[in-house]
C-alpha cells in the first residue's frame, strides 16, 4: 500500500488523529476554520469537528495565544497556529513570560501542556515579514521544546509527541516543505523529543542541519561523494532541547564539521551548537568549524536576491572543501 502523503497532509492528519482520540485537543489561530489555514494545513478540519474545536480568531497573536495558555492550564490540550514566525513576535510577551514561566512561577503546581506552529522559513517572495527563520533564537527561551520536523514522518510524528509533552512545545514547519511528498508509517514508534537523526552515515566530515536545509544538505553531500568526500548528514530535529551526544559521537568519528542554519549567523543555534562542540569535543577536531546561514540582511522579495540571500547547496558544497583542505 503507498503512503506517500504531503508534508501539509502529514500534519493534518497527525491533528485530525489527536482530535478524533482525545476531546481535550483543539485549534485556534488566524483563518484555521472556514479558510482552512493559511497554508491550508487545517482544510475539511472545521467540517468535522465544528466551531467549538476550530476556533478562527481575529489578527490577535497575542490574545489567542494568551487563551491557548490558559485553556492549557485548565486541562484542554490547545494546538495554536501562527500563520507566520514573524507573527510570533506579536506573542513573545505570551511565550516567554507566561507559558514558559508558569511551571517555575507556580512552584511546579501548573504545567502549561500547549503546542504553538507556526510556518518558518524562506516564503517564496513574500518579503522580510513573512520570510525569517526565528527558530533558533526562540529556542533561547527556558521553558519551552522547539521541533523542527524536515520529514513527512516528523511532521505527523513531532504533533503527538508535542502534544503529549506536560510543557509548552514551539513546533516550525518550513513553508516550503507544505508541498513536499514522503512516506507515512502511522505504525512506527515516533522517535522522542530531543533526538538528532544520522540520515546519512559518512567518515569525513559532519554535516549538521535542520529542518529544509536537511535536504541541500544531503544533495550537497551527494556532490562531495563525487570528489571522494564523505559527508556524514544529520537531522537535528530538535533546536531545544539539543542532542549533545549525537553531535557529539559524530566529531570524534569525522573531526571536521559544517553547521547549516537558515538563521542569521550572529547569535544563532549554529554559534549555540560551535561552542558546545567547543567545551565538549575540542580536541576532536582536525580544522575549524564552519557554518552556511542566511546572510545578515532583512530577506529581500526581489528573486534573485532572495536567493543570493539563502542557503543554497553550492554554498555548502563550497565550505565543506575550504574545511577539508585546512586539516
Amino acid at each position: 500500500m503507498d503512503n506517500t502523503i504531503t508534508y501539509r497532509e502529514a500534519v493534518r492528519e497527525a491533528i485530525r488523529k489527536a482530535m478524533r482520540e482525545d476531546e481535550r485537543v483543539f485549534l485556534i489561530g488566524e483563518d484555521v476554520g472556514n479558510y482552512g489555514g493559511s497554508y491550508a494545513v487545517s482544510r475539511g478540519l472545521l467540517d468535522e469537528f465544528g466551531r467549538e474545536r476550530i476556533i478562527d480568531t481575529p489578527l490577535s497573536e497575542s490574545a489567542f495565544t494568551g487563551a491557548g495558555i490558559g485553556a492549557a492550564m485548565n486541562g484542554m490540550r490547545p494546538i495554536v497556529e501562527i500563520m507566520t514566525v514573524n507573527f510570533s513576535l506579536l506573542a513573545l510577551d505570551q511565550i516567554i513570560n507566561n507559558a514558559a514561566s508558569m511551571l517555575h512561577m507556580s512552584g511546579g503546581q501548573f504545567n502549561v501542556p500547549l503546542v504553538i506552529r507556526m510556518a518558518t522559513g524562506v516564503g517564496n517572495q513574500l518579503g522580510a515579514q513573512h520570510s525569517h527563520s526565528l527558530e533558533g533564537w526562540l529556542s533561547y527561551i527556558v521553558g519551552v521544546k522547539v521541533l523542527t520536523p524536515a520529514t513527512v514522518q516528523d511532521a505527523y510524528d513531532m504533533i503527538g509527541l508535542a502534544l503529549s509533552d506536560p510543557d509548552p512545545v514551539l513546533v516550525f514547519e518550513n513553508s516550503l516543505l507544505y508541498n513536499s511528498k514522503g512516506s507515512l508509517d502511522t505504525k512506527s514508534t515516533p522517535i522522542p523529543i530531543g533526538k538528532a537523526l544520522v540520515h546519512r552515515p559518512g567518515k569525513d566530515i559532519t554535516i549538521l542541519t535542520y529542518g529544509i536545509n536537511l535536504f541541500k544538505a544531503l544533495e550537497a553531500a551527494e556532490t562531495l561523494a563525487k570528489d571522494g568526500i564523505d559527508a556524514e548528514v544529520i537531522d537535528l530535529r530538535s533546536l531545544r532541547p539539543l542532542d549533545d551526544e549525537t553531535i557529539m559521537k559524530s566529531v570524534a568519528k569525522t573531526h571536521r564539521v559544517v553547521i547549516v542554519d537558515d538563521g542569521w549567523k550572529s547569535g544563532s543555534i549554529s554559534a549555540e551548537i560551535m561552542a558546545r562542540i567547543n567545551e565538549q569535543a575540542f580536541y576532536e577536531l582536525d580544522a575549524p568549524m564552519a557554518r552556511v546561514c542566511t546572510l545578515e540582511v532583512p530577506l529581500p522579495y526581489a528573486k534573485h536576491l532572495e536567493d543570493a540571500a539563502i542557503v543554497q547547496v553550492d554554498k555548502i558544497v563550497d565550505t565543506t572543501k575550504k574545511v577539508m583542505v585546512q586539516s
